[in-house]
């Protein structure tokens, strides 16, 4: 590959978009009730057979070629569809070893025996789940509108994320030499954001992170006799404070990094001075070379430590754990944040100023050692229910997204249906926005003239202005008093029914569905029912691919959280994008629904939904305790909230045009 093939005119994308994004109503009880399942049964890194198996029985329905097994419990799925760009969808499938408190009637009571051989329960608490959902729900509507696009799709959902080496054991098992090299991948995860906002950052939007296992040996004995050992728990002990002054010393003030002892084992008694103590340590780091200089140091300490106290035997120091910095072409970047603000409109899509310190192995798939690397695109969906957002403390979104469940944490509960529908429109768009179709007369109406930038949206600095963002914005009104379903354009669906679900780890669930095209999905293996026949309000009545001509809601009355968190990057177009694509479509997907679907649940017509008149029944089971009552909140889920920040610096300098490598290494 020479060079990244050129993304399509972002209205054009915007334009696919919205036909394909016509059939959502029809595909989406099968995709919630694809994550409802998956959150219901989720499994260990290297051990999701059963994902696995759900995933590629959907793509071997919707027409894909399929294959099972790489890399582990990897599946890749290929449809070609005439000449163009090849454009890489990729999801994981692992959870977490944690138990589950989100009181959810779906939430997972599942225990599995990890790599230790130790039982331990098991929680989608990191929006895998959603993840491999909507990237079966998009590759669907993908494979049914192809008059709309041209070129190949390669489907990967991977293993092992969160051991941070499923990526790259796909690689090592052939995964570009055997189905080909993409020109360009794209990915998104959730986020805690408010449900329904998409976060963009070109170059450094996650960290670089590295484990450690440290083994000291000593010499034991009895407590009664200290002298006659080398006592490794004493060693252990000066390490671990030697080593707090590794970041405060020895890093640059500039540089973000992180230094943590997360393990240390040693001894079986208190009269027993043991043989050996045991430490495993992680970092972070913004930058490879700051990742470089932590592990020097950490082996340089650790040595030394050992030595000083006169240890006979040198100690282990082995990295077992570790990923490199997921830095998104600015390019590639730009093009598809310039799609997703032609679909979504100014108030969904949001420019990050900083990067994250967390970390995915997702940077594997861009071969970052290769002399002709993969550009990639990775974003964030917000996930947190907007009555959960309004409640957190803080009086700004960064102080807020310190005060809600986050990733990982046992009380992590995405809102289902708007996180859902803004990731399956969001992946789809990015996708189109490279696959564009040379149909130049689109099944929409054609757009005004192009009103986005293409290229890099991030070619400048975040907007300076950080006006109070309780403050009054375009509406007049404040953000304190903004109701979340109007802020955002759809209200936080009910969740406070029991909704049963199929269970047991074997036990695949059967969906149903008459598609307009293409063959029916129906997962093979044993199934219990759980069948969502498409509600008589949105099946196809004409073309499958242009449907009936959308409506919607002008979301122009929505107030935007005016903080520079939460400003978008780009300037006020000249004529809103909102009157023109988002108020055709994004009303009808993401609004006018889900306004009906909250307007009737107070009605009591909750099978009148967008929900599947199964989904609906099962809602109103009485068998599962209902979830907490109130959002929690405070330094539990995320600590307190940090002071000050990009959000109250002043504007940054000139060095912020230039890529993050140009300035940061």
């Amino acid at each position: 590959m020479e060079t990244v093939p050129h993304a399509v005119d972002p209205n054009r994308a915007a334009q696919h978009g919205s036909v394909v994004m016509r059939l959502l109503d029809e595909i989406f009880p099968l995709v919630e009730g694809v994550y409802v399942d998956l959150h219901k049964n989720p499994e260990l890194s290297h051990s999701e057979q059963r994902t696995a198996n759900i995933v590629a029985e959907w793509l071997t329905r919707t027409g894909y070629e399929v294959h099972k097994g790489v890399g582990g419990t990897g599946v890749v799925g290929i449809l070609r569809n005439g000449p163009g760009p090849t454009v890489m969808l990729r999801a994981d499938m692992d959870a977490l070893p944690l138990e589950e408190k989100t009181g959810l009637p779906y939430a997972s009571t599942a225990t599995a025996v990890d790599a230790d051989g130790v039982e331990v329960p098991v929680m989608h608490a990191c929006g895998h789940d959603a993840h491999t959902a909507c990237l079966v729900g998009v590759a669907d509507l993908l494979s049914e509108t192809r008059q709309e696009w041209a070129g190949t799709i390669m489907i990967v959902a991977q293993p092992g994320e969160e051991t941070l080496d499923g990526a790259q054991g796909m690689i090592d098992d052939g995964l570009f030499d055997r189905f080909g090299r993409p020109d360009v991948i794209l990915a998104q995860h959730l986020g805690s954001q408010p449900a329904g906002l998409i976060s963009h950052r070109a170059g450094i939007i996650l960290g670089a992170a590295n484990a450690y296992r440290v083994r000291i040996h000593g010499e034991g004995g009895h407590a009664s006799q200290p002298h006659t050992t080398v006592d490794p728990v004493l060693i252990a002990a000066n390490i671990v404070s030697r080593l707090q002054g590794v970041v405060s010393r020895e890093i640059s003030p500039s540089e973000m990094a992180v230094l943590t002892v997360g393990r240390i084992q040693a001894g079986t008694k208190a009269n027993i001075i043991p043989d050996e103590a045991y430490l495993e340590i992680s970092t972070r780091a913004l930058n490879e070379n700051v990742s470089d200089q932590l592990e020097q140091a950490i082996g340089r300490i650790v040595r030394a430590e050992a030595a000083a106290s006169g240890a006979g035997r040198e100690p282990e120091v082995e990295r077992f754990q570790g990923s490199g910095v997921t830095h998104n072409d600015p390019a590639s970047t730009g093009d598809v944040a310039a799609a997703h603000l032609a679909y979504f409109g100014e108030e969904y899509v949001i420019h990050l100023p900083d990067p994250s310190p967390a970390t995915e192995d997702f940077c594997r798939f861009g071969l970052p050692d290769d002399p002709q690397p993969i550009p990639y695109v990775f974003w964030f969906v917000g996930a947190t229910p907007h009555d959960v957002w309004e409640a957190a403390p803080g009086d700004t979104p960064y102080e807020k997204m310190g005060n809600v469940p986050s990733n990982h944490s046992p009380f992590f509960s995405p809102a289902r249906e708007p996180t859902l529908r803004a990731g399956l429109a969001a992946l789809t768009v990015a996708a189109l926005s490279y696959l564009g179709s040379e149909n130049k007369n689109p099944s929409t109406p054609g757009l005004p003239p192009t009103v986005v930038p293409v290229g890099p949206a991030y070619s400048g600095p975040a907007p300076t202005d950080t006006a109070d963002p309780g403050a009054a914005t375009g509406s007049g009104a404040s953000l304190a008093a903004t109701d979340p379903a109007e802020a955002f354009g759809f209200p936080e669906p009910v969740t406070d029914e029991p909704l049963s679900v199929p269970s047991g780890p074997q036990d695949l669930p059967s969906w149903t569905r008459t598609p307009p095209s293409g063959p029916q999905f129906v997962p093979s293996g044993p199934q219990e029912a759980y069948t969502d026949p498409v509600p008589s309000s949105v099946e196809s009545t004409g073309d499958p691919l242009t449907g009936p001509s959308a409506t919607g809601t002008s979301f122009d009355d929505n107030d935007a959280y005016d903080s520079a968190f939460l400003a978008s990057s780009w300037p006020a177009p000249g004529e809103s994008l909102v009157e023109s694509t988002a108020d055709a479509d994004m009303g009808a997907v993401m609004g006018e629904q889900d306004r009906e679907y909250g307007d009737e649940w107070p009605g009591g017509k909750s099978d009148e939904s967008t929900l599947s008149a199964d989904m609906a029944a099962l809602m109103h089971e009485e068998t599962a305790p209902p979830p907490p009552s109130g959002p929690p909140s405070g330094p539990a889920f995320g600590g307190p909230p940090p002071v000050g920040g990009a959000h109250d610096a002043p504007p940054p300098g000139p060095d912020d045009d230039l890529p993050d490598t140009q300035y940061r290494y």
